[in-house]
């Protein structure tokens, strides 16, 4: 995690978690499952949880509601994130998006390669702002899903991180 200042309160978010997969059912959903125990653990708050298939305009759907929900701060999207014919994340997505943070996917890869070298160029992790919603979209895999959220997220979803992080920034996303 980053430098913490320890002078501040912790602020708890809302957040959703989306399983994308046509397999996984909440039995099975070992990512969507590991996402939303240590955010919880982190002290935030899981409003909803789902599993939808690789389809376009299933994941447009229930993203758009979520993002348009100002009960949703933040969305943890993981898998669909690959190269396959099935994987659609991205370009269901990226459309939904005011603004990409081109930085959390090159973190990702850059942290990611420390744990499976090369393999990392196969990801297509990425992250951006709708509506005042923080999106992150995470590979599927247990390994990519802990890597995002040990390495990146947890540090950057904690208002007590310096010099900087989301949090501090969530007020002023809104501003024209």
């Amino acid at each position: 995690m980053g430098h913490c200042a320890t002078d501040a309160e912790f602020v708890s978010l809302k957040i959703a978690v989306l399983t994308v997969s046509d397999s996984r059912t909440e039995e099975t959903d070992t990512s969507g499952q590991t996402l939303k125990e240590r955010a919880t653990k982190a002290g935030h708050e899981i409003v909803e949880k789902r599993i939808v298939i690789d389809d376009v305009y299933q994941l447009r759907s229930v993203v758009s509601q979520w993002i348009a929900d100002d009960g949703v701060q933040v969305i943890l999207v993981n898998g669909g994130t690959g190269l396959t014919g099935r994987d659609v994340t991205p370009q269901a997505l990226t459309p939904l998006l005011d603004k990409h943070v081109p930085g959390f996917g090159e973190l990702f890869r850059q942290v990611s390669f420390e744990e499976i070298k090369t393999s990392t160029v196969q990801s297509r992790a990425f992250a951006g702002l709708a509506n005042g919603t923080l999106i992150f979209c995470l590979p599927g895999s247990p390994g990519g899903v802990r890597c995002a959220w040990d390495r990146i997220l947890e540090a950057q979803l904690d208002n007590r991180t310096r010099p900087c992080n989301f949090i501090a920034l969530l007020p002023r996303f809104m501003e024209t």
